[in-house]
């Protein structure tokens, strides 16, 4: 009797439950339907948040795209220049606000995007930048605008750049945790926090060079924009000058400390709008949900493919990971499609697993037998990211990419006392040839076992070197010196012969249709966004689950971060970059 008793209320519990998904479902869809499209009314001013993060290719929030929410879309970095040089054209825009505090965006795409307000600024339109607080990277998007404004009792930080890495040696050193560790590359840097307690001095070599370089493009930029000479801004830095906003606008930083009500005055008078009426502020996601994109037309396309986040062996349809089966496919598609006549590879990453790497250099060598191959180089394109890259037709960098970092590495664990002495865990077993459980982290590895693997890591080192050598046509000796694991700066990079030339995504195409010699083309973007009905029927749990982690955990998200890393290192060998560098 019980058992009846728990079955109906489970069935009546589960048609109680199906009937208010179908209600709930039923309720979605009158209101995608009913819908109506969002448009922009005459006399607006397209509104951008500089914390407003832009990946490499559009994210689609598949219940928001269902319910027709607005801000559903956040587009891609190269589609959000677009919308900036359409609003330049657009009737309807006066005029760009930016609203300033963080800056979401790396340093190439915060080039790209503020190389996009200042050509926009030749149509005549106005450009207005207001915060509260300003960090150093939110004061370079802002810097381009005709008219900068502080908070009275706001600030900028400018105090120059900084860069610090994490180091676990003595954790595991207490951990009783042994890393075996395989390098190739005095300047490969990936494995010092493990290895070292301290940054090594090729390493610091690097990073001051870099970073100089770095810096010297920040304060170029900021320069010419503010009719300031850069030894003046070095000069601010140093002596901490920019204490208080007064200090922005005495140092001429800023053109005005104003509150935010005199603010939406002063923008009530470039549109002509009076005083009583209300400002027609268009957000930056609204204005992407009611702006439909030339693409282009005719019957060539040129396709562009982004490759964005960690390069990984096998497939995955999660957006920002380099699968190289994925990847492989659309390579082969654009390669085999005879209306495709160039390929743009977009590339933003630090590397992963060199074989991955070696697996997509392959389909993209194939690829370039039959018609141009350009890349694209955005905030990172180093190690595996190179690789990728060499063996292109041209390659285009921002001053401020970080790229290089020719060199591989491998890392095993030896956790043998960290069982036995901690957890009081041992280990015992049979093989059937010396070297069946190689790898094994209950034990260390004996020379001979360190000596395979660092042969096989040497041997991938040549490989990696030997593309380089054929792609860029540079002597090998030249190579060997200018790799060594060495992270470079776009400008350096250049002056290398590791790149071609300063340039975005939008010079990259030009170039493409060039080298292609087409003059008519549309643009083709992969991997393929799916649609919203397939987005909706997806589980997105890792996608939930990712921002909940990185909200709880703020400012400790980066340390977080480095850690992940390291789990997924050991089995691979990796062509990777040395962490994020943040500043």
């Amino acid at each position: 009797m019980r058992f009846f008793k728990t079955f109906l209320a489970a069935l009546l519990a589960f048609i109680v439950f199906t009937g208010l998904c179908f209600i709930v479902l039923l309720a979605i869809i009158g209101k995608a339907i009913s819908r109506e499209p969002v448009t922009v009314s005459p006399n607006g001013i397209l509104t951008l948040q500089t914390s407003q993060a832009f990946s490499e290719q559009k994210i689609v929030n598949p219940v928001a795209a269902f319910l027709g929410d607005e801000s559903s879309e956040i587009p891609g970095l190269f589609q959000a220049v677009r919308l900036i040089q359409h609003a330049a054209t657009d009737d309807n825009i006066k005029g760009i606000y930016l609203k300033v505090d963080g800056n979401g965006n790396g340093f190439a795409g915060t080039e790209e995007l503020r190389n996009a307000i200042l050509r926009f600024r030749k149509s005549g339109k106005f450009v207005y930048a207001y915060g509260e607080v300003m960090t150093q990277q939110a004061y370079y998007l802002a810097s381009a605008a005709d008219k900068v404004c502080l908070n009275p009792k706001g600030g900028i930080d400018f105090g120059g750049f900084s860069t610090q890495l994490t180091f676990f040696k003595g954790t595991l050193e207490k951990l009783e945790i042994q890393p075996e560790i395989f390098y190739c590359g005095k300047f490969k840097s990936a494995t010092e926090p493990l290895r070292e307690s301290q940054m090594t001095e090729a390493n610091r070599i690097q990073t001051n060079q870099f970073l100089g370089e770095l810096y010297g493009n920040y304060l170029s930029g900021i320069g010419k924009a503010r009719q300031l000479d850069t030894a003046t801004l070095h000069g601010y830095a140093n002596g901490n000058l920019i204490k208080e906003a007064t200090d922005a606008l005495k140092y001429k930083l800023v053109d005005g400390l104003k509150y935010d009500d005199e603010v939406m005055s002063e923008l009530k008078s470039k549109t002509s709008i009076k005083t009583d009426e209300d400002l027609n502020l268009v957000p930056f996601l609204k204005y992407n949900s009611a702006v439909t994109l030339n693409n282009g037309g005719g019957e060539h396309k040129i396709a562009v493919i982004y490759a964005q986040g960690d390069i990984i062996s096998g497939e995955s349809d999660k957006q920002n990971v380099i699968s190289s089966e994925s990847y492989i496919h659309d390579i082969r598609k654009a390669r085999e499609d005879k209306k495709v006549k160039a390929i743009v590879l977009r590339v933003n990453s630090g590397g992963g697993s060199a074989l991955a790497s070696e697996v997509i250099w392959r389909e993209l060598s194939l690829a370039k037998k039959v018609k141009p191959v350009v890349v694209s180089m955005g905030d990172y394109a180093a190690s595996g990211g190179y690789y990728i890259s060499c063996m292109a037709d041209t390659i285009f960098a921002q001053p401020n990419t970080l790229t290089g970092s020719i060199g591989v590495f491998g890392i095993m664990f030896n956790m043998e006392n960290f069982f036995k002495n901690k957890l009081g865990v041992t280990f015992d077993g049979v093989k059937t040839a010396p070297y069946a459980d190689l790898g094994t982290m209950s034990r260390p590895l004996n020379e001979v076992e360190k000596r395979f693997i660092q042969d096989g890591v040497d041997s991938i080192y040549a490989s990696f070197k030997s593309r380089v050598v054929a792609g860029r046509k540079l002597n090998a000796a030249v190579v060997d010196s200018i790799a060594q694991g060495r992270v470079w700066s776009g400008t350096d990079a250049l002056r290398l012969g590791l790149v071609d030339r300063i340039g975005g995504l939008n010079e990259a195409l030009n170039c493409a249709a060039r080298l292609a010699k087409v003059s008519e083309y549309r643009m083709v973007e992969y991997p393929e966004i799916k649609d919203k009905l397939s987005r909706l029927l997806k589980n997105v749990g890792g996608e939930v689950q990712a921002t909940m982690v990185k909200r709880e955990m703020g400012v400790n998200y980066d340390l977080y971060q480095q850690l992940k890393a390291i789990q997924h290192i050991p089995g691979d060998v990796q062509a990777k970059l040395p962490f994020v560098y943040k500043f």
